[in-house]
């Protein structure tokens, strides 16, 4: 097999990324899961891993960890979801010497060690393709699969995992992590983790497990802060599967001291730390909730077996690199590319942006998945935004701009709808000077478009 036939062969699996509307409790099945890792020798008990959970900032959460383990000389193998660009770009190793980029992700897995494994679990997958018993395997089940072989192979001293969907029931949730993180939770996906935050926050923590083989094992949990009716959960599920928890706002506190286009800086203070002006390479406060985060999980690690000194965490803060997420990929105008795409995630952003930029219009190209909460959403965008161009991505599950427009006052100024992203690209292009902001964003699957795009059709306005 090449790498277009891997491609095609792993999409010929059902994928609940593209797919509106499934039953998730029938569909997300751990059973299958445990069942297909043994038939490929249980490559998920072969290595240590930290697992992160939450509604919002998961997979910054899980870059800024592994790039801070890469720094303190560890290798970390990283799997996140979903991709921009590459379906490799999922795949990651940092540290000792991978210093190989794809799409501007680093550690991509190369596409000929991506073509091995697949062939690898090909045979396997064949049998829990539509098993019987225990229903169909995921496209999503086959990638994760994918990277615990690697990161097995490559003998990773770590790997940091973020969960696809919920918690409970999602394919990373067979790993015994040393420390698990839980992300802000907010309401979303309600069709199918719960409509409410408790249910929701349920499935969340689910991830949460308690010592389980060696004395390491499921010690600590950390959290960022939460509704009270979410961190009521979260200290349930830490006292009945006896870890220690740790919460930002409480046990660990951060003060942001500069915001800015090229990043923020902050202090911090936890158990036993303290840290004084450190810089981070991503724009937002939220961001700087999510690294705070990843500091505490760094240093809930177990000693003995990691050594987390405080300049591999300056020196991983520096470097983070995670580009959809308030990524300035274009300066004059400037345009700025976010997944935001909950109501918690996008007050976060619209927020940050009017903090740290200096603009006169807010043009926003905007389009989402038709199973996130739109009319939310919308009424964000429309409070702050001087134009909105609804488009839609590429992804099945994308919303159709005429609904989309559905959310909005119909008698808005500046409401428009494009077709397809490149259309929207252009219209915004148009409008804009160069003392304007142009923000894609609603879904990670648009702003992956919106990387392809950028340079070509800026080339195209000024030929």
């Amino acid at each position: 097999m090449d790498y277009a036939s891997v491609l095609e062969y792993v999409g010929s699996f059902i994928d609940f990324e593209k797919i509106p509307q499934y039953s998730y409790a029938s569909s997300f099945n751990l059973e299958r899961m445990y069942a297909f890792l043994h038939e490929l020798g249980n490559p998920h008990n072969e290595f240590k891993a930290v697992h992160v959970a939450g509604s919002k900032g998961k997979g910054s959460t899980c870059a800024i960890l592994a790039y801070i383990l890469k720094e303190a000389g560890y290798s970390a193998g990283l799997y996140t979801s979903p991709h921009l660009l590459d379906m490799r770009e999922r795949i990651r190793i940092l540290g000792k010497g991978r210093r190989v980029k794809g799409g501007g992700f680093e550690g991509v897995i190369g596409k000929e060690e991506f073509v091995r494994l697949i062939e690898r679990i090909r045979p396997v997958a064949e049998k829990f393709r539509d098993h019987k018993y225990l229903g169909k395997l995921s496209f999503f089940e086959i990638l994760t699969a994918a990277a615990f072989l690697y990161f097995k192979e490559r003998q990773v001293d770590i790997a940091v995992l973020e969960t696809g969907l919920g918690g409970r029931l999602d394919a990373t949730n067979v790993v015994q992590p040393l420390v698990c993180g839980v992300t802000n939770i907010s309401m979303e996906h309600a069709d199918k983790l719960g409509n409410t935050l408790n249910a929701i926050a349920m499935e969340k923590a689910g991830i949460i497990k308690g010592r389980g083989r060696g004395a390491e094992s499921g010690g600590v949990t950390v959290t960022a802060s939460q509704e009270k009716e979410v961190i009521d959960v979260i200290r349930k599920a830490s006292e009945e599967k006896g870890t220690g928890l740790y919460e930002i706002g409480k046990d660990i506190r951060y003060s942001i001291l500069k915001s800015g286009e090229k990043g923020m800086v902050f202090n911090l203070n936890g158990p036993g730390y303290s840290y004084n002006d450190l810089e981070l390479n991503l724009i937002g406060a939220h961001q700087v909730e999510n690294a705070s985060l990843a500091v505490a999980m760094v240093k809930s690690l177990p000693a003995n077996r990691y050594k987390i000194d405080e300049q591999s965490i300056r020196s991983g803060l520096e470097k983070i690199s995670w580009p959809g997420r308030l990524y300035i990929a274009q300066k004059d105008p400037c345009i700025l590319l976010d997944g935001a795409q909950n109501v918690a995630s996008m007050k976060a952003v619209l927020s940050s942006i009017k903090e740290i930029f200096n603009y006169n219009r807010l043009i926003c190209i905007f389009g989402v998945s038709s199973d996130k909460d739109i009319k939310g959403v919308s009424k964000e965008l429309d409070a702050a935004c001087d134009v909105v161009i609804l488009t839609r991505s590429g992804n099945a599950r994308a919303a159709h701009p005429r609904y989309l427009k559905e959310n909005f006052p119909h008698s808005r100024p500046g409401l428009e709808c494009s077709n397809n992203l490149e259309d929207a690209m252009r219209r915004a292009l148009e409008l804009a000077d160069k003392k304007d902001l142009i923000l894609v964003t609603g879904s990670l699957f648009l702003v992956g478009e919106a990387l392809n795009l950028t340079k070509r059709v800026m080339h195209k306005v000024s030929s």
